[in-house]
């Protein structure tokens, strides 16, 4: 199906496995991981108000939006920013993506 694409998700924690999921186009990867039962802080509701969705992209990310001042902001105070970190919320999918879900139990709110 032309409007479905695969985001795997990984994890910092070595005792989860990775899962692939298939979304729909425009969803976004904080879409993806609610959608199927993956749990991914999102403290603000999608809104742009926070960090706590913060991920790092490891395939896939020329595939996204470009990052906003805002979003780039707020990654600035999630824990352990890198260059390839995002938010989730701001991440609309249209093509297949890999990101790693970092460790969510250590969270500075927004």
């Amino acid at each position: 199906m032309a409007n479905t694409f695969k985001v795997k998700f990984n994890f910092i924690d070595p005792s989860s496995d990775p899962i692939e999921v298939e979304v729909l186009k425009g969803d976004t990867i904080l879409d993806a991981a609610l959608d199927n039962e993956i749990s991914l802080h999102h403290n603000c509701g999608a809104v742009l108000a926070c960090s706590t969705c913060h991920i790092y992209v490891t395939k896939g990310m020329e595939t996204l939006p470009e990052i906003s001042d805002a979003e780039e902001d707020f990654i600035d105070r999630a824990v352990n920013p890198k260059l390839n970190s995002r938010l989730a919320c701001q991440c609309r999918i249209i093509a297949d993506v890999e990101v790693t879900i970092p460790d969510q139990s250590v969270h500075l709110g927004h």
